[in-house]
């Protein structure tokens, strides 16, 4: 995969980096990826494993996130403020964020596409599917919400454990990344460090913006509750949730399959806020067939 930028991308005339992987007369797969992650945060194995399936995979940072445009000059985003209920530090929404992948599909020239999301990029995902209908093929929601209270929470003793003093230095933030990886990870398919602190180096050295992530975080909260939205949906949609996930209680996903009309939930024992090595051929697998069975449609 070669890494290109978009540019002029959406009604925010913003720059959006992307890779592309496989045969471009396949149908296209749009990755979305969550909160603080970059596009190599989805593995080289799972979009080759992907794209060997029959899908022409395409990559992206959303804003604020590895090579794209980072928002420097928005106001100071206030998470514990947003947390509190008071979400007027967001400098943007999930809607602006799904406009941006629907402008991503503009400058690929792409009239529609098959998403598939993972935690954050799962709501945008479905955000495109609710304000964007003609512009998604089919819809694959992984360890993500419906921004609903009480459903998809993160597990109050892990968030303590995560949180402390800021990491200053790059030493420090790569430490801390892989401890954080490690404890909401798989449980039943653990990682080893040495693998988790590559690939916390590669994002380190190729895009470290906290401030972008907190960006990102209270847009988020300020999306309240896509629910009753949700509901509009007539993609085919693929739900996948892992049963041990820490960052998004899989009360967010059985919620998200409840609410859109003939979801096909998948509940994953041992898999937690990650993509699991060992979980990509089956991930993969469900992804395409979804893809398959839509184009076929």
């Amino acid at each position: 995969m070669s890494e290109e930028k978009a540019f002029g991308v959406g009604p925010s005339k913003i720059e959006i980096a992307y890779e592309r992987l496989g045969d471009p007369q396949a149908p296209p797969v749009l990755l979305v990826m969550g909160a603080g992650g970059q596009l190599i945060h989805w593995p080289d194995g799972f979009c080759a494993e992907l794209a060997a399936r029959g899908c022409h995979v395409i990559r992206f940072d959303n804003r604020d996130a590895g090579l794209s445009t980072h928002f420097h000059d928005a106001p100071k985003p206030h998470l514990a403020a947003a947390l509190a209920g008071d979400a007027s530090s967001a400098a943007y929404t999930l809607s602006d964020l799904a406009a941006d992948t629907v402008g991503l599909l503009d400058a690929l020239g792409l009239g529609s596409a098959h998403l598939v999301g993972a935690s954050m990029g799962g709501m945008i995902a479905q955000t495109v599917a609710i304000e964007h209908p003609s512009r998604i093929r089919s819809l694959t929601s992984i360890m993500s919400t419906t921004g609903a209270p009480g459903v998809g929470g993160a597990d109050r003793e892990a968030l303590a454990r995560m949180t402390g003093p800021p990491p200053r230095t790059r030493e420090d933030v790569i430490e801390h990344w892989v401890r954080a990886f490690r404890l909401v990870g798989s449980p039943g398919y653990p990682a080893a460090d040495d693998e988790l602190r590559e690939r916390a180096t590669l994002a380190y050295d190729r895009a470290y913006d906290p401030t972008g992530v907190a960006r990102q975080s209270v847009a988020v909260i300020a999306s309240g509750d896509r629910t009753a939205r949700l509901r509009s949906v007539q993609v085919p949609t693929l739900v996948i949730h892992g049963a041990d996930d820490l960052m998004c209680d899989v009360s967010g996903g059985r919620a998200t399959a409840a609410a859109i009309p003939g979801a096909e939930l998948v509940v994953i024992d041992g898999m937690g806020h990650n993509l699991p090595r060992a979980l990509w051929p089956e991930l993969t697998a469900r992804i395409a067939a979804l893809v398959h069975r839509a184009e076929a449609g």
